[in-house]
């Protein structure tokens, strides 16, 4: 039998209190609040049981799974924004859980995998809607800055190290500067993260509607 992941964001006062919504009424307050990220948080805690339990029978191994779980979620998060249920070139109706279950099918298929040895993202440290919402945040800031962040805090660099391959690149950057641009990148890629998505994720005070 396969074992669901527990998120903690299904229990978050954010997320409980849009249960009662229909599948329809989540992606058209998706649609129209692209500065939230409750309503796609929300989705996902109604439907990672299903999706992960079907990349789950198809991957070779737990730590494949987790991450074609993560990928497929991006995948979803970015096909979401121009979905229209309505709009089934069948004629049968289209519902949320079909269409999830057609993108996860999609993503089994057809997305390559590293080995497994090669993966290093855990779904207990990132949840995938804060993966996705980390990534929009990322795409925001100035190129040099995102750049830093990821040698950082993905490629576990040193300070120095890092200044070394920037002066490689031409950019006059000495290591000590480095840890000031690093602090600068952080604090700029918690601002990008959306309030909602801060206070589900990072435990920060719920923002007044």
């Amino acid at each position: 039998m396969v074992q669901i992941p527990h998120f903690p964001e299904a229990n978050h006062p954010l997320v409980k209190s849009l249960f009662h919504y229909s599948d329809q009424e989540l992606l058209d307050l998706f649609q129209s609040h692209p500065e939230a990220g409750k309503y796609f948080t929300a989705m996902f805690c109604r439907y990672s049981p299903i999706v992960y339990t079907l990349i789950r029978h198809s991957a070779r191994s737990p730590v494949q799974a987790d991450y074609l779980f993560a990928l497929t979620w991006r995948h979803i998060y970015y096909e979401l924004g121009g979905l229209d249920l309505s709009d089934a070139a069948s004629k049968e109706t289209l519902t949320l859980q079909n269409w999830l279950i057609n993108m996860t099918a999609f993503c089994i298929n057809d997305l390559e995998l590293p080995p497994t040895e090669a993966i290093h993202y855990s779904l207990q440290a990132t949840s995938p809607p804060l993966w996705c919402y980390i990534e929009q945040a990322l795409e925001q800031m100035p190129p040099v800055l995102r750049l830093m962040v990821l040698m950082a805090q993905t490629f576990h660099w040193s300070e120095t190290r890092i200044a070394a391959y920037l002066q490689a690149e031409g950019e006059a950057i000495a290591p000590a500067e480095v840890a000031n641009f690093l602090q600068e990148g952080y604090l700029m890629l918690e601002d990008k993260l959306p309030a909602d998505v801060r206070a589900i994720y990072l435990g920060e005070d719920l923002p007044q509607s």
